[in-house]
């Protein structure tokens, strides 16, 4: 049996709960870091095949910024952070109060991506804190990398392990909102991609039998 084959609404539902939980809690950090009051939320969890998780990503040509980590502990996998350089700039806005920003300036590009990169930390660390109370497996994240390239070459370097078994992704939407107020093009999506053994242990500890 393909155990990501046998998900159902109801799993998604749960995962999308502890997306938003996990969410909630890296708002709650972000707004500490950045002094004024931040929301994030979950809206949609859907699992998807490896083309499908290319056509949202833009297509394999198509400039991203990426923020990738690896899952350690009782599941393994790796976890991916991906916006288009528009949302990525938009991101870097909000977290840096620069109104201004643009990748098209160098001297401002490294502080800006350290910035992301920092909110990756964040929001991979409660998301997987959240999963892992959900869950009851002990999960934690390797320090994240950040790089821009084309959706194909950053995607094709978490997929190595993946490839021997199944063909599915679960997709995490992100919404961040500023103030009570949603920045266009804030928004972003987590690429979940479990190790082949490791479908099968989190989607035990969902119910899945």
């Amino acid at each position: 049996m393909s155990y990501e084959d046998d998900i159902t609404a109801y799993h998604l539902d749960i995962l999308r709960e502890i997306g938003n939980i996990g969410a909630g809690n890296a708002a709650t950090a972000l707004s500490a870091l950045l002094g004024n009051k931040v929301d994030m939320a979950v809206p949609h969890v859907k699992v998807v095949s490896f083309d499908e998780m290319m056509d949202i990503a833009g297509g394999p040509e198509n400039i991203v910024v990426s923020v990738f980590l690896r899952i350690e502990g009782e599941m393994t996998g790796s976890m991916f952070f991906i916006l288009s350089t528009t949302q990525a700039e938009s991101f870097i806005r909000t977290l840096t109060n620069n109104k201004s920003f643009n990748f098209d300036d160098i001297g401002e590009s490294e502080l800006g991506l350290s910035a992301l990169q920092e909110m990756g930390n964040i929001l991979s660390g409660s998301y997987l804190s959240s999963l892992s109370d959900f869950t009851n497996l002990n999960l934690y994240p390797t320090v994240p990398a950040i790089a821009i390239d084309m959706a194909g070459a950053i995607i094709s370097f978490g997929l190595v392990e993946l490839s021997q078994a199944g063909d599915k992704v679960i997709v995490i939407d992100t919404e961040l909102t500023d103030d009570g107020e949603k920045r266009e093009g804030a928004n972003g999506q987590f690429f979940l991609l479990p190790d082949p053994e490791s479908f099968k242990i989190l989607f035990r500890s969902l119910g899945v039998d």
